[in-house]
C-alpha cells in the first residue's frame, strides 16, 4: 500500500508573538516581537532590542513567515537595512492586539479617564465630586469613545467641556496666593473680580500685598501672567479644591511657566493622609496571626503583607505593584506606599500644570 510523502513546509510560520505592522507606499511591513515587550520598550522601561524582537527580520506576513522583498523596503525606507527598517517600524507602527485585549485596554483607559474627570470636577449646588459610577454614566450618555492613540487626561479635558454642555458641572477651582506690590494690587483686584474669584484672606506686609483665592483652573494662565506683569508672584497652594478636601500640589521643580515662588518639599500631612487612602484600597492591615483568622499572603515584588486572596489579586493590579514591577526590571528596590503614592502624586501634578487650562 502506497503512502503519500508529507513534503516540508518552505514557510517559517511564527505564532504566539505581538506583530507591529506599518503600512507605507501601499505595502505592509510586519516586525515579530516578544508579548508584552513592546509597550515596555516605547515607555523607555525596556532598553536591550534583542529582548524585544524574534529577529532583526521584516516580513509581509509574519503569520505566514513570508519576507518583505527587498525592493519593496528600498522604495519605502530608502534602504534595506533590516536593522534601522526594524527600529522605526517599532516606534512608528501598531501593534496588532487581540479582539479581547483590545476590549480590555479600551475599558480600563475609559476607566482612567473617567478617574481624572471625577478629580478635577464638582457638582456646582453640593461643591462636591461626583461619584466614578456617575460619571461613566455621563461619559457613556454623550457616547464617548476612547481613543487609545491620545492621552488620557486630554480625552479628560474633552470629555469635562462636552459634560458642561448638558449637565450641571464644572470644573473644582484651584487655591493660589498671590502676591505682589501694594501699588499694584487695585489692578489685580479687579481681573479677580471679573473672574468671579473667590477670595479667603488678605494679607499686609511692610511692602507687599498677599491674597489667597480660589480661581477658576481655566483663567490660571491669565491670571499668572497678570501678577507677573504686576511685577508679583503667583503659588499653587491647591490644584483641586473639594468640599470633602484638597488635592494638593505642593511641588514643583522645574516650573517656570507655573510659578515664580520658590518650591516647596510635600507637606509631611498631606502625605499620611494619601498613603492610609492607598492602604486602605490595596493593603490589609499587619496584625498577629489569631485562631481561626484568615491566611495573610505577602508580595514578594513590593516586600510587603496584602491581605487575602482577593485583596492580594487586587494588589496586583493596583498602581503600588506595576510601579515596584518597573523598578524591579531596573534593578531598583521596591517603594513603600507612602513612597509610592507621593511620588506619583508629584509626578502627576507637574503633568498636569500645562494641560490644566483650556
Amino acid at each position: 500500500m502506497s503512502r503519500s510523502l508529507v513534503q516540508p513546509v518552505g514557510q517559517k510560520r511564527l505564532t504566539n508573538v505581538a506583530v507591529v505592522r506599518l503600512k507605507k507606499f501601499g505595502n505592509r511591513f510586519e516586525i515579530a516581537c516578544y508579548k508584552n515587550k513592546v509597550l515596555s520598550w516605547r515607555s523607555g522601561v525596556e532598553k536591550d532590542l534583542d529582548e524585544v524582537l524574534q529577529s532583526q527580520i521584516v516580513y509581509s506576513n509574519v503569520a505566514k513567515g513570508v519576507l518583505a522583498k527587498s525592493s519593496d523596503l528600498k522604495a519605502a525606507f530608502g534602504s534595506d537595512d533590516q536593522a534601522k527598517i526594524c527600529l522605526e517600524i517599532l516606534e512608528k507602527g501598531e501593534l496588532q492586539v487581540a479582539g479581547k485585549e483590545r476590549e480590555s485596554q479600551l475599558s480600563n483607559q475609559f476607566r482612567d479617564i473617567a478617574t481624572i474627570v471625577m478629580q478635577k470636577t464638582i457638582n456646582p449646588e453640593t461643591q462636591r465630586p461626583y461619584t466614578i459610577s456617575m460619571i461613566e454614566r455621563l461619559m457613556h450618555e454623550i457616547h464617548f469613545a476612547v481613543d487609545p492613540h491620545s492621552n488620557s487626561k486630554k480625552q479628560a479635558l474633552d470629555v469635562i467641556r462636552e459634560l458642561q454642555k448638558h449637565y450641571p458641572i464644572k470644573r473644582s477651582p484651584m487655591r493660589l496666593r498671590l502676591t505682589l506690590p501694594k501699588p499694584n494690587i487695585d489692578a489685580l483686584e479687579g481681573k479677580l473680580s471679573e473672574w468671579n474669584t473667590v477670595i479667603f484672606s488678605k494679607d499686609e506686609s511692610a511692602s507687599n500685598f498677599s491674597i489667597v483665592c480660589e480661581l477658576d483652573p481655566g483663567f490660571f494662565r491669565d491670571c499668572d501672567a497678570l501678577v507677573r506683569n504686576l511685577l508679583g508672584r503667583s503659588e499653587i497652594l491647591a490644584i483641586s479644591v473639594h468640599g470633602e478636601g484638597d488635592i494638593h500640589a505642593d511641588h514643583y521643580d522645574g516650573h517656570e511657566d507655573v510659578s515664580s515662588s520658590e518650591s516647596k518639599k510635600p507637606a509631611e500631612p498631606s502625605i499620611v493622609e494619601l498613603s492610609e487612602k492607598m492602604q486602605k484600597q490595596t493593603m490589609a492591615p499587619k496584625e498577629d496571626n489569631n485562631e481561626g483568622q484568615v491566611k495573610q499572603k505577602i508580595c514578594s515584588t513590593c516586600d510587603a503583607v496584602v491581605g487575602d486572596a482577593k485583596q492580594y489579586r487586587e494588589h496586583f493590579k493596583s498602581d503600588w505593584h506595576k510601579q515596584n514591577l518597573k523598578r524591579k526590571t531596573r534593578e531598583l528596590p521596591p517603594l513603600s506606599a507612602e513612597e509610592c503614592l507621593a511620588d506619583e502624586e508629584l509626578s502627576d501634578s507637574k503633568k498636569d500644570l500645562n494641560e490644566y487650562s483650556f
